[in-house]
């Protein structure tokens, strides 16, 4: 499959055919002490098995994020370690092997919070961070340039300066320029390259940071052989943070889903989310679509989803699960709604402040309900697939 040279799809189209998303994530993005390895975050080796079990679940794409840090040799033209390199396109084989869409990019790399992190969009030596990314990006494309348009290359992953404020013009411009390089390097190496779906990301894969007048340019791809464009827009969505990802607050209701459960089960307001509602998300999306669908550019949120938080209401167990359900479905049948592709953040961890789907060693889905909220939403755009899925086989 891999070498399907005819194998082409549109951007009228590519939506509908990704379906809904999947990250295979704190696996080959995994690292100690700035070496990359894909079980030292707790999670096992990937497998064709588990690949199945997504793709049986309903899942079109899979996402895989990828850390290459000391994997890099600076002292030898910035070599990627050759059996890196073969064990990624080993698990992209998994995802081919069931016709699946697959995205790669360069992830941890440009983490302040890393041990060996480089592309550091406010690093003092940006002729290195430049030549470095444009050399390894140009290895990536060769390692993987016979492989048809279901391999998708990402640009990088929430790259912005460390520091959650509005962004520094200086710090953006260099993120343009990581974007132009990506193209034009991919672009370069030939192949199936010259026409692959690249996906390009803006500070912190943040909407209102791409979508804001905040010195974003969505790139231009000179040397694309097809007759339109072949450039998707990354962006993440975890809106509200308090719901979806803080672990210090016991916020766990969010939208008419926790109202209707405050009035049932007597819950206190104060549990409930005091932003990023229904009418938030719809917002969002709406300003990606006028933004970016309108004009023919598809759009990825590459990363969405909320933490399970039942350890948070003990007595009210089904119930949580039933609100993490309904937000999951909600973003996923919204994108959906707006030609946008949704692809949930699984990190393999189970119970308290999790947000796995599936059991990695056993193989098995966790989240059966959230599972089916996701699939439907995006399958039929119905932004209330949450509300229709039967939550309670949750464990």
């Amino acid at each position: 499959m891999k070498n399907d040279n005819d194998f082409r799809v549109a951007a009228d189209e590519i939506a509908d055919r990704m379906g809904a998303g999947w990250n295979y994530g704190n696996t080959l993005e995994a690292n100690r002490g700035g070496t990359p390895d894909e079980t030292v975050w707790g999670n096992p080796r990937a497998s064709q098995a588990m690949v199945d079990a997504v793709a049986d679940a309903g899942f079109g794409t899979v996402r895989i994020p990828v850390s290459f840090l000391s994997k890099i040799d600076d002292s030898c033209g910035y070599k990627i370690d050759r059996e890196w390199l073969d064990r990624i396109a080993e698990v992209v084989d998994y995802c081919y092997n069931r016709e699946l869409f697959v995205i790669i990019n360069i992830h941890g790399d440009g983490y302040h919070t890393i041990k060996g992190g480089w592309l550091l969009c406010d690093g003092s030596d940006q002729s290195y961070i430049k030549e470095k990314y444009a050399a390894v990006w140009r290895q990536i494309a060769l390692r993987f340039a016979d492989y048809d348009e279901h391999l998708i290359f990402e640009s990088m992953n929430e790259v912005f300066d460390g520091i959650y404020h509005t962004p520094v013009a200086e710090y953006y411009e260099n993120i343009n320029d990581y974007n132009r390089i990506f193209i034009d390097t991919v672009r370069s190496t030939g192949g199936n390259n010259t026409h692959r779906w690249l996906m390009a990301a803006g500070w912190n894969t943040d909407i209102n940071y791409t979508c804001g007048g905040y010195g974003f340019r969505f790139p231009e791809d000179k040397l694309c052989t097809c007759g339109e464009g072949r450039l998707i827009l990354s962006v993440h969505c975890y809106d509200p943070w308090d719901y979806c990802g803080e672990e210090e607050k016991t916020i766990f209701l969010w939208g008419e889903k926790g109202q209707e459960i405050i009035e049932l089960e007597l819950a206190d307001q104060r549990y409930m989310a005091d932003w990023g509602d229904e009418e938030h998300i719809r917002a969002q999306f709406a300003k990606l679509k006028k933004d970016y669908i309108d004009r023919g550019i598809p759009v990825v949120i590459g990363e969405f989803g909320c933490i399970d938080r039942a350890v948070c209401a003990p007595h009210i167990p089904d119930r949580i699960n039933e609100n993490r359900a309904y937000y999951d479905g909600f973003v996923a049948g919204t994108a959906a709604q707006n030609g946008i592709v949704p692809v949930y953040w699984d990190n393999g961890f189970n119970g308290k402040f999790g947000l796995a789907l599936f059991d990695r060693r056993a193989v098995k889905a966790t989240q059966p309900g959230i599972i089916e909220a996701i699939i439907n939403g995006v399958k039929n755009k119905d932004p209330m697939a949450g509300r229709r899925s039967d939550v309670k086989k949750c464990i």
